[in-house]
């Protein structure tokens, strides 16, 4: 493979496409409109700065790196690349959409993947007209930073496609885990108590937010659940617990909280806006 696309310019889109370049590969990051695409390009290189000036990376790196990502409004531009990895919202319908239309337009070689957290790879795959060329490549945030990625096998998906697409990741740097196409899949399945317990201890008055985030970094964690979910998005994880909770037919220990949704009906998502469990306007 030389050519990737990422569909979605966002957070994680992004990141999956500075690692691809860094990588090696040539990218061609896709998203709605170009004023996305102007935003995205701009954070990419204030990452890549950053990491110059952390001394992880070199100059000429980065700018090889960013000679080789192409952003593009145009979804046809897609259709010449080896793999394309989907990183748009979380909504089925969206999803399938999407790859309907890959599927009539890549080659029959190409690899179409989503990045979804936890919504089914065998749905989103019956879509397309080529189920068995489908499946998961789950990072996690900061894409251009963790190393984990979950490689999710659809009921169809073959050990081709397996194969090439865990030889990618390989190539990014970084470790691939073989998963099952379950709800949550294997690292979402795990943290759904690790935030679910946090946010029933803290509704309890057992300990407050800042408290349990001590104890859990105490103990290994290299961040607290409130501080983890300031950084994905109190809107992301909320919306990926009220996924795994209607997977698993409303099984009780997958259950959302009241104070995620009330969280997001008040806007305060994380990092993002500047606020949720915690203030990014001040210093904490």
């Amino acid at each position: 493979m030389t050519t990737i696309g990422i569909i979605g310019a966002g957070t994680m889109g992004s990141g999956i496409a500075l690692s691809s370049a860094l990588a090696g590969y040539d990218v061609v990051l896709h998203d709605v409109a170009d004023a996305y695409l102007q935003i995205a390009y701009k954070k990419l290189g204030e990452t890549m700065d950053k990491s110059i000036e952390r001394g992880k990376l070199s100059t000429e790196e980065a700018n090889k790196a960013a000679m080789r990502i192409r952003t593009t409004s145009h979804f046809d531009h897609l259709k010449t690349c080896d793999l394309v990895i989907e990183a748009a919202i979380e909504k089925l319908d969206t999803k399938q959409e999407l790859f309907a239309k890959l599927s009539e337009m890549c080659s029959e070689e190409c690899i179409l993947a989503s990045n979804t957290s936890s919504l089914s790879i065998t749905a989103i795959a019956s879509a397309t007209k080529r189920p068995e060329r489908v499946l998961g490549l789950h990072f996690f945030n900061p894409a251009h930073i963790m190393k984990l990625v979950e490689i999710v096998r659809g009921q169809q998906t073959t050990d081709d496609m397996m194969y090439r697409a865990e030889g990618y990741i390989k190539q990014l740097g970084k470790t691939p885990v073989l998963a099952k196409d379950t709800p949550g899949f294997i690292v979402n399945r795990v943290a759904r108590n690790f935030y679910g317990e946090s946010l029933r201890a803290a509704n309890d008055g057992i300990a407050d937010i800042s408290q349990i985030d001590r104890i859990m970094k105490a103990n290994g964690f290299a961040m607290g659940p409130f501080e983890l979910m300031d950084l994905i998005g109190i809107d992301v994880n909320l919306a990926v617990t009220q996924s795994v909770y209607d997977q698993y037919f409303q099984e009780p220990r997958f259950r959302p909280h009241l104070i995620q949704q009330k969280m997001v009906e008040a806007n305060l998502l994380g990092k993002k806006t500047g606020k949720g469990f915690y203030d990014y306007t001040v210093t904490k």
